[in-house]
């Protein structure tokens, strides 16, 4: 069926209460949930009681402001849980009015910056079923965890308790370094010295921090223990679709350093062609390209890390990928979005014989669905197993490159560096360039090199009414001119810059705290 894929009408509102003490990866995993969740299509969005504190009474504090034998601090910062959470439920209450939520900003002064950058829901507007919001906190007490659960109750609000605990010193100490002296709360301090700060604030939670039992909330309450961020995984009284899906997305994180290479396949005769979908060869350049990429794989990838190639089941993905000579797997969830009765046209013979569906598309290009084919949002359903496959995947010094097509590198691309689903297809992946993304503790690191072999562009912005492009020399954005013969130097996109700012809008790194 032609045109856009009709909204879901129930409504699903989940609050997933985030548990645990500092430094034990609790905003890591409540950002990988809201970004796993607003890329299947589903309303997510973090409430940071750190931020909310920072906004309230400034970032810099001393650790005794986190003891909780000091009644006067001890009451500030329940006030400011408190804020968060009527925040939170505020935007509950808003769920389904047609008011437009703010995407995972985290606290007041993140929701002016969402703003100014012009950020919204990822989800927005047709999105899924599922509403939901995760409060993250420490949340360390019973008594604490107790209020929360009967404030959101009386709204009819589903809650799910999140606890992230760690008993390997090792990891506790990598995040207090890379993540939480770097946060806005230590701003021009001596590394050091942060460093122990921070440790002397984790021992005034620990005083009162209680874990998760099975007797709580009359044993009722379903709850999912993350130990080590994914040695291992202990699940009480889940129930319902989008908790089970949180949990299996839970189940399958990890925190083994790594990175992950994609690129198209090489240009392809229907590139050439301006045609769109089929199963064609690839055109001389391409070719060339499938020649001289191994090379630029190997330099990139060094001399110590395996590697693994993910192809599509079409040819020009395959022949693309002939010149590797590491292991190789198809992927059909890798195949290039499905066009249906559109297979093999141009966008002018499409624009011609179905102009009411061409127009369809402009308007809303990720929910149009080709006749008998599919749209953006189908591709995110098709490509979800092969996003918690390299969620699992953990093994150190050994990459996987996927070698695919741009719609589905899109969507790929889309979910590591968060792009909204209105930005997601029209996202530019270049022919016969290598991407490298990094996944860090609150982002991804992003870089492109470009392999010297011309190709078309077959970009077409939004609202575009234009053909693909004839062919020209491929030139990465913001690459500047090289010397004859040199390699075109690394493109750090505005990914790459370390920011503190709002989850869901560009930059797409960010640093948090506690």
């Amino acid at each position: 069926m032609a045109g856009q894929t009709e909204a879901l009408p129930s409504s699903t509102k989940l609050a997933c209460i985030m548990v645990g003490l500092p430094a034990r990866g609790k905003t890591y995993v409540a950002r990988k949930v809201a970004r796993y969740l607003a890329w299947l299509g589903h309303h997510s969005r973090i409430f940071n009681v750190g931020n909310y504190r920072r906004y309230a009474a400034g970032a810099a504090q001393p650790h005794d402001f986190f003891d909780a034998d000091h009644p006067a601090n001890a009451q500030r910062r329940l006030q400011v849980a408190m804020a968060a959470l009527d925040d939170m439920i505020r935007w509950f209450d808003d769920a389904g009015t047609g008011r437009p939520p703010p995407h995972c900003s985290d606290g007041p002064e993140m929701e002016s910056k969402r703003k100014a950058n012009g950020g919204g829901s990822a989800g927005g507007g047709k999105a899924g079923p599922g509403w939901v919001a995760l409060y993250d906190a420490t949340n360390g007490t019973r008594e604490r965890r107790q209020m929360i659960y009967e404030r959101l109750a009386e709204k009819g609000i589903q809650v799910m308790l999140i606890e992230s605990l760690c008993t390997d010193q090792d990891i506790i100490m990598a995040n207090i370094k890379e993540v939480k002296i770097s946060s806005p709360d230590y701003v021009g301090v001596d590394p050091e010295a942060a460093v122990q700060d921070f440790i002397q604030r984790i021992a005034h939670y620990e005083q009162t921090y209680q874990t998760l039992s099975p007797d709580e909330f009359e044993s009722s309450i379903p709850y999912v223990k993350l130990i080590n961020v994914g040695d291992q995984v202990i699940v009480n009284k889940v129930r319902g679709y989008l908790q089970s899906r949180i949990v299996y997305f839970l189940m399958n994180l990890n925190i083994t350093p790594r990175s992950f290479y994609f690129l198209r396949h090489g240009e392809s005769l229907y590139n050439v062609a301006g045609r769109i979908g089929g199963d064609s060869d690839l055109s001389p350049r391409g070719r060339l390209f499938a020649q001289k990429m191994p090379q630029l794989v190997k330099e990139t990838l060094g001399g110590n890390t395996r590697l693994t190639v993910w192809t599509s089941t079409l040819k020009r993905t395959i022949q693309t990928a002939s010149g590797l000579e590491w292991p190789q797997v198809q992927w059909k969830q890798l195949d290039e979005l499905d066009s249906g009765v559109c297979d093999g046209m141009t966008y002018e013979e499409i624009e011609a014989k179905y102009p009411e569906d061409f127009r369809e598309r402009d308007d809303d290009k990720f929910n149009y669905r080709y006749r008998s084919g599919e749209s953006y949002r189908d591709l995110v359903q098709r490509l979800e197993p092969v996003i918690l496959e390299l969620e699992r995947h953990h093994e150190r010094d050994h990459s996987i490159l996927i070698v695919g097509h741009q719609a589905v590198l899109r969507a790929i691309y889309g979910y590591f560096l968060n792009y909204s689903h209105e930005e997601l297809p029209y996202l530019k992946i270049p022919l016969h360039a290598v991407v490298k993304l990094t996944p860090k503790a609150y982002g991804c690191l992003e870089e492109r090199f470009a392999v010297d072999v011309p190709a078309v562009d077959t970009h077409r912005p939004r609202g575009s009414n234009f053909p693909m492009s004839s062919p020209v020399g491929m030139a990465l954005p913001d690459d500047k001119s090289t010397k004859e013969g040199a390699r075109p130097p690394l493109f750090r996109s505005p990914s790459a810059v370390e920011a503190e700012e709002t989850y869901g809008s560009s930059p797409r790194v960010g640093r948090r705290g506690e």
